[in-house]
């Protein structure tokens, strides 16, 4: 069992919420932490997948000692999000960040740029700095994924090399985390949970180890929690992500969240260009000229083709329905 996390009243933003176990949502208040459920009405006018999440800025009535009800949610600012398995719904992760930090290994388990690059997507249209954090540095003596990594460092993205073990990194990282509110996400075993105990030591989280059978991570973190690393600094710890689906992004817009896309866009034989097999295509000469990087080009591609295919699934009016509801939210 992990540890309650201890917050203190210094420049902690009053109203937020701290965890969700359950039907009940840990919000910090000027009177501590107050474990609340949410009202009724409110449950009705919300997905539940959408309800209440780490991150929110809410509404509190205090019912009794140590006990409220959640009243209303104000609006988010950014929030990370993906599409729920299985379900054509938001799933929130968390709300009202400063910045996203990306965080994968270079090994145990390898480095998994499709999941990267989405990971970009979302951010990108959500407008959230991001940062990405190459972890376990040290089971990578030649460089390899670091190496890998240099087509993001080309066009912008700030990249973090990491490890708990020797240390490296880690004042960096500090640096980059210092006075904002950040969550960590990434896939299972990357070490997001030893990375938060590098900064509180004194945290009693359960870091788990790779499958040798899999190759994969073991989900330890099983919910997202906001943690104070200081008195100006917040992160949240959150569950590994195995599947990231977009949610409502359409296909005709991928490109634009492709940051090294943006001075082609508009200079293509055909306005409506997908950037996929049209001639006169400006992405896909860039391509050729190796000013685009292939890998992020193919990745791209594969998946242009699986929000076609979504698009297709859900009709796309749905979607654009989707999209208006996100950016209002």
């Amino acid at each position: 069992m992990a540890e309650e996390v201890e917050h203190t009243k210094e420049s902690w933003p009053e109203n937020v919420v701290v965890r969700v176990r359950g039907p009940f949502y840990d919000v910090w208040t000027a009177q501590g932490v107050i474990r609340c459920v949410v009202r009724g009405a409110l449950k009705r006018e919300r997905r539940r997948e959408d309800l209440v999440v780490v991150g929110d800025r809410v509404e509190v009535r205090i019912v009794g000692p140590g006990e409220g009800v959640i009243e209303a949610v104000a609006p988010r600012r950014r929030a990370l999000m993906r599409r729920a398995r299985d379900r054509e719904v938001a799933q929130v992760i968390v709300a009202n960040l400063d910045q996203f930090v990306a965080v994968f290994a270079a090994a145990q388990p390898e480095l998994s740029f499709g999941m990267l690059d989405r990971f970009l997507v979302v951010a990108e249209s959500q407008e959230l700095p991001t940062v990405i954090c190459l972890n376990k540095v040290d089971l990578d003596p030649e460089g390899r994924a670091r190496a890998a990594l240099a087509p993001y460092r080309a066009i912008g993205y700030p990249v973090v090399e990491t490890s708990v073990v020797t240390r490296i990194g880690l004042e960096e990282l500090w640096r980059m985390l210092e006075g904002k509110l950040s969550a960590l996400a990434g896939p299972s075993g990357v070490g997001k949970t030893s990375l938060v105990k590098a900064f509180r030591p004194e945290l009693e989280l359960r870091i788990g180890a790779v499958s040798e059978a899999t190759g994969r991570g073991r989900h330890t973190t099983t919910a997202s929690e906001l943690i104070q690393l200081d008195e100006r600094t917040f992160l949240v710890d959150t569950p590994g992500i195995g599947v990231l689906h977009l949610w409502a992004v359409l296909p005709e817009e991928l490109g634009q969240y492709y940051r090294e896309f943006r001075r082609y866009l508009g200079s293509c034989a055909y306005r409506d260009c997908r950037h996929l097999d049209e001639p006169g295509c400006a992405v896909r000469a860039a391509v050729e000229a190796g000013e685009i990087d292939a890998g992020r080009y193919e990745r791209y591609r594969a998946i242009y083709q699986d929000l076609e295919e979504e698009a297709e699934r859900q009709g796309r009016w749905e979607v654009e329905r989707l999209r208006r509801e996100r950016r209002t939210r």
